[in-house]
């Protein structure tokens, strides 16, 4: 099978984790691209969905799913969103797609966080995925050099010659090279950097559920 069939695969098998009736959090990637597309076709079950990133909010609309905000909604049972490492603790690092910060915050919305991946995202040491750091303009440097005293090779996130500007009007510095032994402590140690808007690992707040993509099917990891 191919990535992309993997993908699809874990996205349909998401679709069982949707509560009728409710609003869904939806996630930013090809994963969760794929999952929106699962998604528009029993759209009429659920009363509408909160994006991570303007990308999603377009792709739901696309689809004709409403797109809320978090002042609109008083429950979210379930988040999913793709990751681009897992720990079999459940612990992510995700941000690839440049909505770390959105994705966290609507993941911190949700009772329960299911991520859908293809198996080569499994791994035992996070790290060789390079983490990614939000930051503000201003503290790019500052940032940068307090990331590398980490281990890590820190990079700006460039884009078409320029600076990767997030949907939240900040910078992302990517750093390569680490081995992510304790991600709660790393999480929490990154966080606390001024000039951090957010780190992207999950592990403070990880996924309850993964579903996997193998060639012999779906596998079904569940957390705590």
């Amino acid at each position: 099978m191919t990535q992309d069939e993997l993908k699809q695969a874990v996205a349909r098998a998401a679709i069982d984790y949707v509560v009728d009736g409710e609003i869904i959090g939806v996630g930013t990637g090809s994963t969760a691209n794929f999952f929106i597309d699962e998604l528009g076709r029993i759209k009429d079950r659920i009363k509408g969905a909160v994006a991570s990133s303007e990308a999603t909010a377009a792709r739901l609309k696309s689809h004709g799913i409403p797109v809320l905000g978090l002042d609109q909604v008083a429950r979210m049972p379930v988040y999913i969103d793709g990751a681009d490492e897992i720990t079999a603790s459940g612990a992510m690092i995700k941000g690839g797609g440049g909505a770390l910060t959105r994705e966290k915050i609507v993941a911190s919305a949700a009772d329960r966080f299911i991520c859908i991946a293809d198996e080569s995202k499994l791994v035992d040491v996070m790290g060789k995925f390079p983490l990614p750091v939000e930051v503000i303009p201003m503290a790019v440097p500052v940032v940068t050099r307090q990331l590398a005293a980490l281990g890590g090779t820190p990079h700006l996130r460039m884009k078409d010659g320029q600076p990767y500007m997030t949907d939240n009007g900040c910078m992302i510095i990517d750093v390569a090279g680490l081995q992510i032994a304790d991600p709660l402590a790393m999480e929490r140690q990154v966080n606390n950097i001024a000039g951090v808007v957010t780190v992207g690992l999950f592990a403070l707040h990880g996924a309850h559920t993964a579903l996997l993509g193998t060639p012999s099917g779906v596998r079904t990891l569940t957390f705590g």
